[in-house]
């Protein structure tokens, strides 16, 4: 055999573990795992199925080159194949193939803009070779469990020699994906990813493998006291209202028209304003209702369906997730959207739940499931003897926002250590605003300003963040979108050259550059190039008309729908794309700054290390905060604090 350089890899494998629920770092733990055929490509020459599942061995040149980190692994999801194959290798339990010498072509797909699916990439992209449309039944028939019948002899699954036509297809499916693969590095290759991209994927596998710890005695209990204070609640609904289900919202619906009250939802914030004007005899009932529906136990499940026997989740984030701006998206346990915690005896409650002290805790608490949801944070423990340093940038997009607009009042007030939301009503209302002193009750309002209009967001926005719930009356929204834009002109400015360059660039398909971005049009894909040297990318971009009858942008990606489609942009939708995709090359230096520290998890600007007691929280954050060599004059700041387990400070 020639000398191997580069392995294009697919793999069709079995386990009797859920893998959608539970990750491929769970999946591979099973007894029950095989891989049952291992497709390959070496040196992009034609591609062989070894069929493991029949007895074929992989030749041994090709498995001395899975752990040579001189030779170069494709697959798309390489993720999967590498846990599957360390597995398959008999590293030891908690060990994974070094991910140094692994590339991804569903990151690779991502960068371009392209689906996350290798059926989806290579639609778009037009390939000859398509993803065997059948693939999905055959996958269901040999690679998960199937229920034991009659008909089947009672086995529980389905091997080769259960069907030999489809195994056949099976196998022909297993090369076909190798090709797509193999045809979508072809398609792209003029389009590299950068190098310092691919060494972020290194880092970001780095991570997924370290995983981050849970105390299962929290979880477990957790589950175990919401079914407890459910069928309390349920229980006491049903004496008040008579009703067989009170969980179900026809019943609840029907109950309420009876007792005088119509309403067309039981949402969180329906039952709010019916609060406001029900009769005592029905406040009861509907505070009930807001209690049980206001936690679900979802989330503690997916630790319990994700926790490896290290104890540890792994697999908790996925590198360019979100291919608009390349920032992560969570998986399993979604780290991204916890509840927040307010409560101030935190440690009091977990230990009653940690104890598993149900009677205490009902006593001591009268909500329960909303103590319950405070608490999930509180299960990501560090390892015995090591703490947490929670380190997170301060205002990361509106300081990246300010500093490509040179919007400099702004900048003054970051470089001082000022707080933002306070300055913004200071500049909107043209008089000096402290927190909790002179001019305070102003400062609300200067911060559902920033929150909601730094993207080009007018009244619909200030609503959508809930202007009107803290206090804002209707009349007040417009003033206050016209003062906070009229405060910010250099910001309104980059919207709308950043919309003219994007415009300018589709139309005339030359390259231009302004505030430090340049924009490319190539091979019908509009480019932004950020100062990291990171690229986003539009696929097939058109000048088109809006609803208003003005010009508009569009392009192809994942829509709201989560389906392929057109999807219409304008000038502060790029800017915040470009804001977010800035951000996130950010979290990326500090997270390569800190590689020597064992960061176990992050959320958009926040970073979780597990380190030693006497790990020095300052010298984290002032690593943290050190602003890469291609964003100069950018103040960045980051605050952290040291815990025992996961919280919000």
């Amino acid at each position: 055999m020639e000398k191997i350089k580069t392995l294009s890899i697919d793999l069709e494998t079995f386990s009797d573990i859920d893998l959608a629920k539970c990750g491929v770092y769970r999946y591979v733990e099973s007894p029950a795992f095989e891989i049952m055929l291992f497709g390959v490509s070496v040196n992009g020459g034609d591609v062989v199925v070894y069929d493991l599942a029949q007895g074929e061995k992989i030749p041994t040149e090709i498995l001395t080159a899975l752990t040579d980190i001189s030779v170069i692994k494709w697959a798309f999801n390489a993720t999967f194949e590498r846990v599957c194959l360390s597995k398959y290798l008999g590293l030891p339990s908690g060990e994974y193939l070094d991910s140094l010498s692994w590339r991804c072509s569903m990151v690779w797909s991502a960068y371009m803009g392209l689906p996350l699916s290798l059926a989806g990439a290579g639609a778009v992209l037009g390939l000859p070779e398509q993803k065997l449309k059948e693939g999905k039944d055959l996958i269901k028939y040999f690679c998960v469990p199937c229920a034991a019948t009659k008909a089947n002899g009672g086995r529980t699954r389905n091997l080769p020699k259960h069907a030999p036509e489809k195994w056949v297809q099976f196998k022909a499916y297993n090369k076909r994906d190798v090709e797509v693969e193999m045809s979508i590095q072809d398609k792209l290759r003029k389009f590299p990813v950068p190098e310092f991209v691919w060494e972020e994927y290194c880092l970001d596998q780095l991570i997924n493998d370290r995983g981050i710890a849970l105390d299962m005695a929290v979880v477990e209990n957790a589950i175990r006291f919401d079914e407890c204070s459910k069928a309390l609640l349920s229980s006491k609904m049903q004496e008040l209202t008579s009703l067989e289900n009170p969980n179900s919202v026809q019943q609840m619906k029907q109950w309420l028209s009876e007792n005088g009250f119509e309403t067309d939802t039981l949402g969180k914030k329906a039952v709010s304003e019916l609060l406001k004007t029900a009769p005592p005899q029905l406040v009861m009932v509907l505070e009930l209702r807001q209690q049980l529906a206001k936690f679900s136990v979802k989330k503690y499940q997916a630790m319990r369906n994700a926790v490896c026997s290290d104890g540890r989740a792994h697999g908790m984030f996925q590198f360019y997730g979100a291919n608009r701006s390349g920032r992560w998206a969570g998986r399993l346990i979604q780290l991204q959207n916890l509840p927040q915690n307010h409560i101030p005896d935190l440690k009091q409650a977990r230990e009653l739940v940690k104890s598993g002290n149900y009677e205490a805790m009902e006593l001591l608490y009268d909500d329960i499931p909303d103590t319950l949801s405070q608490l999930i944070r509180t299960a990501f423990v560090p390892k015995f003897g090591m703490k947490y340093v929670v380190s997170d940038f301060s205002a990361i997009e509106a300081r990246v926002l300010s500093w490509f607009a040179g919007e400099q009042w702004r900048l003054d007030v970051f470089k001082s250590g000022g707080d933002i939301y306070c300055a913004s009503a200071s500049q909107m209302f043209r008089v000096p605003v402290e927190k909790h002193g002179v001019n305070g009750h102003l400062r609300q309002k200067g911060k559902i300003a920033e929150l909601a209009l730094g993207y080009g967001g007018s009244v619909g926005a200030l609503k959508a963040m809930g202007a009107l719930e803290m206090g804002l009356s209707e009349d007040e929204l417009q003033p206050l979108v016209d003062m906070w834009r009229s405060s910010n002109p250099n910001i309104v400015q980059f919207w709308w050259e950043v919309d003219r360059y994007v415009k300018d660039t589709i139309r005339q398909r030359r390259r231009s550059d302004t505030h430090g971005i340049r924009f490319d049009y190539q091979s019908g894909m509009l480019f932004i190039t950020l100062p990291s040297g990171r690229r986003l990318s539009y696929v097939k971009p058109r000048i088109g008309e809006n609803k208003f009858g003005g010009e508009s942008v569009t392009y192809e990606g994942v829509g709201a729908t989560k389906k392929w489609e057109r999807i219409e942009s304008y000038g502060p939708k790029f800017v915040e794309n470009i804001v977010q995709a800035v951000s996130r090359d950010i979290l990326c230096s500090a997270m390569r700054t800190l590689r020597n520290y064992r960061i176990c998890g992050h959320v958009h600007d926040e970073l979780i290390i597990e380190c030693p007691i006497d790990t020095n929280v300052s010298e984290i954050c002032e690593m943290m905060g050190r602003t890469p060599p291609w964003a100069e004059g950018l103040p960045l700041c980051a605050d952290g604090y040291e815990t025992e387990f996961y919280k919000k400070d």
